[in-house]
């Protein structure tokens, strides 16, 4: 599924499509600025995100399914419907647990 990053004041969609797997990965850069960067991930049952970090911040939105998420040598289950927050620079990996839809927001830094 491509999809264009946003223009200001354009709506899209960040939920599945009508018929719409979450078995295949995929990792769709929303919007970027130079502040910030929003991503529709789909993550499938077993596939794991190997731990890296990211300068900026991140909240990462569970919208569909189940998510492990490793940090700060703890592991945090997310479901539909919640959200974490991560500290910019803080270590982190995430596997799916079920096939999950995820919505990434990066608060980029100089």
């Amino acid at each position: 599924m491509a999809l264009p990053h946003a223009s200001s004041g354009q709506v899209v969609r960040i939920g599945r499509e009508a018929g719409e797997s979450l078995s295949q990965f995929s990792s769709i850069a929303l919007a970027k600025t130079e502040q910030l960067e929003l991503i529709r991930m789909t993550v499938p049952a077993g596939r794991a995100v190997p731990e890296h970090a990211v300068k900026g911040q991140i909240t990462l939105q569970c919208l569909e399914g189940e998510v492990a998420f490793d940090a700060h040598g703890r592991t945090a289950i997310l479901r539909g419907g919640e959200m974490l927050y991560l500290q910019g620079g803080a270590p982190h990996a995430l596997r799916a647990n079920t096939d999950a839809l995820l919505l990434l927001t990066i608060v980029l830094q100089d």
